[in-house]
């Protein structure tokens, strides 16, 4: 199929061009260069780094050796053995991405988070302040550099597609001898929006997946112009009657999703597909609130609480199994999700031992009420170093007590969590901030019995 020489009606006009779409460059693999600068000009990989690890990122010189996102980690391996596989470590993502928000939010309250490294503004209320689009978009680059030290590349069109499309072209180049410098900024003018739309290779496209794409290949589809001439009729009957509509308005140039204000995201999770098969309840425990104090970390850090806790188990057999529970009130402490989920996996059989766990949070809320919640606890006289890791393997349950003659303070606030978890994870969130992550781990002694009547189970 050949594309169109004519134009749908309703280009839009250069003051319509106020959808920004910035995605970070290589940012797990920055975060981590920036942590340990050795790493600079060297192939990275981050992820997974055992035989059944993933990638998540990969620098500009491993990518021009074929290594990609999503790949497993040992075929990445393979493609360049000279890369360095650093674990990934959500702390320090989350950190800079939520310097990066400030960023965002100090130019409109108009942003719409896709991920920690990229997300949609809406500008067109920040010209007076700013200037045009492009010049909020060379703002925004400049200042993320200056305050946080990471490069990304900014899109900058008239609808949510194209600002995507043009935030791609703009990244940084790979090549055999080093990655090049990108634009920085692309903006899609007006008059070039379908020539630069049409360009593009089908699969740019989101909803374009595997599947989708080999249907839209059968019928001879293989640009996004091809698509915007194609019949509906041949459409429909490839992918669908909703989907077609829905590729064939896109391929078109009509977009009209708006910039969501302030999403907040609908989970958070972690999950580990283990090298070898894990079996025996403590190893399983010791692994469950491992991930649980991960996820609660990245909870308290983007300023949420969760309510309903679900977990996820692989077996080896490749088969999956899930359960959630919801609790009655917020939470957002390493010991409360710990707890719940524990007894989730306990009512899973275990026996055949497990190849991948996930633990993850829904029903997140930022406005959860915080009256008598403490400012925070210092862990003041802390002098061990960061190499060293100390782990609380502290029996909390109700009837232990915290020092001689003392018995822990348990009463419930306006959350699920006791004023007991709260100290502990104060404690924890400043150790890590003082010498660094993996200066201090949660124990499975840490899980504890929840008070009667304090959770609702879900499905």
């Amino acid at each position: 199929m050949t594309s169109q020489s004519h134009e749908p009606a309703g280009t839009p006009s250069a003051d319509e061009l106020s959808i920004l779409h910035v995605d970070m460059d290589a940012f797990y693999v920055e975060v981590e260069r920036q942590r340990d600068p050795s790493l600079v000009g060297r192939p990275v990989i981050v992820g997974g780094s055992g035989r059944r690890g993933v990638v998540a990122s990969a620098s500009y010189e491993a990518r021009a050796r074929g290594v990609r996102s999503a790949m497993p980690t040992a075929q990445a391996r393979r493609l360049c053995p000279s890369a360095v596989v650093v674990t990934s470590d959500f702390s320090g993502y989350v950190e800079a991405s939520a310097a990066i928000a400030e960023i965002f939010e100090s130019v409109t309250p108009h942003v719409e988070p896709i991920a920690l490294d990229e997300a949609f503004l809406d500008v067109s209320g920040a010209h007076r302040l700013f200037g045009t689009s492009p010049e909020i978009a060379w703002h925004i680059r400049g200042v993320i550099r200056d305050i946080v030290g990471l490069d990304c590349s900014v899109g900058v069109a008239s609808t949510k597609t194209l600002a995507k499309l043009a935030s791609v072209a703009a990244k940084p180049i790979v090549s055999p001898h080093g990655p090049r410098p990108g634009r920085g900024v692309r903006v899609v003018e007006a008059a070039e929006q379908f020539a630069f739309l049409w360009g593009h290779r089908v699969e740019a496209l989101w909803g374009v997946g595997p599947v989708t794409l080999q249907r839209l290949r059968a019928i001879g589809v293989v640009t996004v112009g091809d698509l915007a001439t194609a019949r509906v009729d041949t459409l429909v009957a490839a992918v669908g009657a909703a989907h077609g509509a829905h590729l064939a308005a896109l391929a078109k140039g009509r977009d009209d999703r708006p910039v969501h204000r302030g999403g907040t995201p609908k989970s958070i999770g972690h999950e580990e597909t283990f090298e070898f098969d894990i079996a025996g309840s403590q190893r399983i425990r010791s692994e469950t609130v491992r991930l649980a104090d991960a996820v609660a970390s990245r909870l308290r850090a983007a300023g949420l609480w969760g309510r309903t806790v679900t977990v996820k188990v692989r077996y080896p057999d490749f088969s999956l199994r899930t359960r959630a529970q919801t609790l009655s009130e917020p939470f957002q402490t390493s010991r409360t999700l710990a707890a719940v989920a524990h007894r989730l996996v306990e009512r899973l059989d275990l026996s055949a031992g497990v190849r991948l766990l996930g633990v993850s949070v829904s029903g997140l809320d930022d406005v959860a009420a915080t009256d008598g919640r403490p400012s925070g606890s210092s862990a003041s006289g802390a002098d061990s170093p960061a190499s060293e890791t100390l782990q609380l393997a502290l029996d909390l349950g109700p009837q232990s007590s915290v020092a001689a003659g003392q018995e822990p303070d348990t009463a419930r606030g306006p959350t699920g969590d006791t004023e007991l978890d709260r100290q502990i994870a104060d404690a924890l969130d400043a150790i890590r901030a003082r010498f660094g992550r993996a200066s201090i781990a949660q124990g499975a002694g840490t899980i504890r019995d929840a008070a009667p009547g304090e959770r609702r189970w879900g499905h």
